[in-house]
């Protein structure tokens, strides 16, 4: 069965192809599940790369159209891209409750470090940044509001050789997503990104094949996303390479979310 729950579109003012667009070419490649989850705004907040708050209701109507228009070709699911961040607890739970999104998809590119500033993770100054990050997530995930953590190792996008923060900020995600039963995702987009030189060598900047050695160590569930930015990459060759590869370490990936 193909499916995607990691699907952006022209609103977060980064990608390309409205709504429509991606059902088209999710139709065209035969799947029977896509949702939707773009970068949510904030309410108060302009933090960029991300559609306008004035947006947030168009989008979810034109979705729910679009579900009843095809509701005989394609299971279609409404979500969410959002970072965590303590003081907006009541409004992921609006976005859950009063919008009835089907699921958030925790991306965290930005957390709030233990003096209160607002740090970039792909920006990270060295890989003590790395746990603090993790340390992000774990409290994000204690929350309930995130069915997904997306691309939970996009901190080896930084150049630096992996080490024992790696390790411990690792280790931190993983017994967390179980402890929490959260899925963990498998992001396709880093291979669309390309190889490139670390201190340790030449690789993807994720996933990070460290990272996810240790996830098939354990009883995490994992979920393949597109994170496709554009319509033509809703089922690319990313997507059956992800799956090969998650084979290969012995991770049999989800398929479908379930009470969807």
């Amino acid at each position: 069965m193909k499916t995607n729950y990691h699907t952006h579109t022209q609103r977060c003012r980064h990608a390309q192809g409205s709504e429509e667009d991606y059902i088209q070419n999710a139709l065209q490649s035969d799947m029977a599940v896509l949702g939707f989850s773009d970068h949510a705004p904030f309410p108060d907040r302009d933090f960029g790369l991300r559609m306008p708050y004035s947006e947030l209701a168009e989008h979810i109507h034109a979705i729910d159209l679009l579900t009843e228009k095809y509701s005989a070709d394609i299971i279609l699911c409404k979500g969410l891209e959002i970072e965590y961040l303590p003081e907006y607890r009541a409004y992921y739970e609006y976005l859950l409750q009063d919008q009835k999104l089907d699921y958030l998809l925790l991306g965290e590119h930005f957390y709030r470090d233990q003096t209160d500033c607002l740090v970039n993770i792909t920006q990270a100054r060295s890989t003590e940044d790395y746990v603090e990050y993790a340390h992000a997530l774990v409290e994000a995930m204690k929350t309930g509001c995130f069915k997904i953590i997306a691309h939970p190792d996009i901190f080896a996008m930084n150049k630096f050789a992996w080490d024992k923060n790696c390790d411990i900020a690792s280790d931190l995600i993983i017994d967390a997503a179980l402890s929490t039963n959260t899925i963990l995702e498998f992001n396709a987009n880093g291979f669309r990104r390309g190889i490139h030189d670390y201190p340790d060598g030449k690789r993807f900047m994720y996933p990070h094949i460290s990272f996810w050695e240790k996830v098939s160590d354990s009883h995490v569930r994992v979920i393949v996303g597109s994170d496709c930015h554009n319509p033509a990459q809703v089922w690319d060759d990313c997507l059956p390479d992800s799956y090969k590869r998650l084979n290969a370490l012995g991770i049999s990936p989800l398929e479908i979310l379930e009470s969807m």
